[in-house]
């Protein structure tokens, strides 16, 4: 006997079977990360994916040996999904939780109301189309359907809003004291 008892033998083979788990997970880091790296928007993420991959796979102590990389593959592409979905649910919440408006002082109400109506009468001194699609998306008609009831293209009506827009804007930064849009 090699006075090594058989709790001891049977732990230092667990530990010698673990090291060589984690040599064979770590040699499939690179490709990991350029797999992971592809799917995910920065590289932190795609760090913090693989990482993840390889914890989980080790703790699989009972793994195969020739389907550890088959394994990594999947569990980082899954990573990557669930990465992707709570990005988009916190895309889609964000908006709900933070409209949180900031009470309005009334004399900045009256203001706003008041550059609204001028803004208006200016609108009127646009051209012909530009003034039409302004008013249109004014009362809530996207320039879109604008272009389908007057028969024009949609590159057509966009051109005249953007436009209008501009023209718009140059108006109210001569108002102002000459201040460049």
């Amino acid at each position: 006997m090699s006075g090594i008892g058989d709790p001891e033998l049977h732990e230092s083979q667990e530990e010698l079977r673990r090291a060589l788990s984690w040599e064979v997970i770590a040699g499939h880091r690179e490709r990991l990360m350029r797999l992971v790296r592809r799917r995910l928007p920065n590289a932190q993420d795609a760090e913090d994916c693989v990482q993840e991959a390889m914890l989980r796979t080790a703790a699989c102590g009972d793994l195969d040996r020739e389907r550890i990389g088959h394994f990594l593959t999947s569990v980082a592409l899954r990573l990557c999904v669930d990465n992707h979905r709570e990005q988009e649910r916190s895309r889609l919440l964000l908006p709900r939780t933070v409209d949180v408006r900031t009470p309005e002082i009334p004399d900045e109400g009256v203001c706003d109301r008041d550059f609204g109506r001028w803004l208006l009468r200016q609108v009127y001194l646009l051209r012909g189309r530009e003034r039409q699609v302004v008013l249109a998306r004014a009362h809530g008609i996207s320039t879109l359907e604008f272009a389908r009831i007057h028969q024009i293209s949609v590159k057509a009506a966009e051109g005249a809003f953007t436009r209008g827009r501009a023209r718009l804007r140059l108006i109210c930064a001569r108002s102002m004291d000459g201040v460049v849009a």
